[in-house]
């Protein structure tokens, strides 16, 4: 019998359903018991429902897994969800007022504690803006943020799958993603912001987003220009991006990088085909650090979309979760 505790998956069979499985496979803490997907899935061996994407191969005991119904009944306590928003908002709760511990890849607004279930739900921040708050915590930090720009260039892979078709996104470049700027705008300060016992404090600097989608299968670049409340060096500003460790290093969660902010010295990094496994895909890359005209500085950010800024994250949260002492 494993000592691991028992996880389960929503929306197993999608892109970050699949890193799930993929992240999962030898994990030292957690075990994927239980999975459920759409209703054509339901009742069919795992390997066969899921049409697997990844470049790894679908793990043998997983492959095997029945898919069961998307209800809380005989769910694991600990559910992995990566469901569409629209579906989330109505079964999230359900799973969590039925006592499960949902981590999940949508957003919501602020809970109630369930107090006679035990169960809660919690979340991961917008894609794009968890790799560029990566980037600006150690700067908000040492120096101040003032004022934030940031211009995206989004992996096709953020889209899910099939995602976007071929004819729009070939040899072209999609200046728009639905609410995708207003969730960035938001999701920065709300993360860079303060807990005031009632709810979040944002930010107090200012920050604007333009989202675009590209052709690249994974990784999101990101060209950003800060203003800071304090003068600094790019020596000084290199230092803080490498020195930079939070509460996941201090607690050496197992999918926590040692290094979450790594500055690539070459001119011409970071890249998406070169640079977005770094940390297993759970380091932030910064490079191309000068200075800007409009602002102060200016320079280029790359994250991996579906593993630092979805599944990645999730299990991270959720080894963060155990560490405090929620999972029981």
């Amino acid at each position: 019998m494993s000592n691991k505790i028992p996880v389960g998956i929503l929306g197993a069979t999608g892109i970050v359903g699949q890193r799930f499985v993929q992240m999962l496979e030898h994990h030292p803490w957690f075990e994927v018991a239980w999975m459920a997907a759409s209703d054509r899935s339901e009742g069919r061996a795992y390997g066969e429902a899921a049409r697997w994407r990844l470049k790894t191969a679908i793990p043998d005991r997983v492959g095997k897994m029945v898919v069961s119904p998307a209800k809380p009944e005989g769910a694991p306590k600990v559910i992995f969800a990566a469901l569409d928003a629209s579906i989330a908002a109505e079964m999230e709760p359900a799973f969590a007022a039925a006592g499960c511990i949902v981590v999940s890849n949508s957003s919501i607004e602020t809970q109630a504690w369930r107090k006679k279930s035990g169960g809660f739900v919690v979340t991961n921040p917008n894609c794009s803006a968890i790799g560029l708050v990566l980037a600006l915590a150690p700067l908000d930090q040492q120096f101040g943020l003032e004022t934030v720009m940031a211009v995206t260039m989004q992996a096709v892979s953020g889209a899910g799958y099939p995602g976007v078709a071929s004819l729009d996104i070939l040899g072209n470049v999609i200046p728009y993603i639905a609410k995708e700027e207003e969730k960035m705008e938001e999701e920065t300060l709300k993360l860079l912001g303060k807990l005031n016992g009632a709810g979040i404090v944002p930010g107090s600097f200012t920050m604007s987003a333009q989202c675009n989608r590209v052709a690249v299968e994974d990784g999101h670049t990101e060209s950003v220009s800060v203003k800071m409340k304090k003068k600094a060096k790019s020596e000084e500003i290199i230092a803080a991006w490498n020195s930079y460790t939070a509460e996941p290093q201090k607690l050496k969660l197992p999918s926590a990088p040692a290094q979450p902010v790594v500055y690539l010295e070459a001119s011409d990094r970071p890249q998406p085909r070169f640079d977005v496994e770094h940390g297993a895909g759970m380091t932030t890359t910064v490079g191309r650090l000068r200075p800007c005209k409009v602002l102060d500085w200016k320079f280029t950010v790359l994250s991996h979309n579906t593993i630092r800024g979805a599944a990645g994250a999730a299990l991270l949260n959720a080894e963060l979760l155990k560490a405090q002492g929620y999972l029981g």
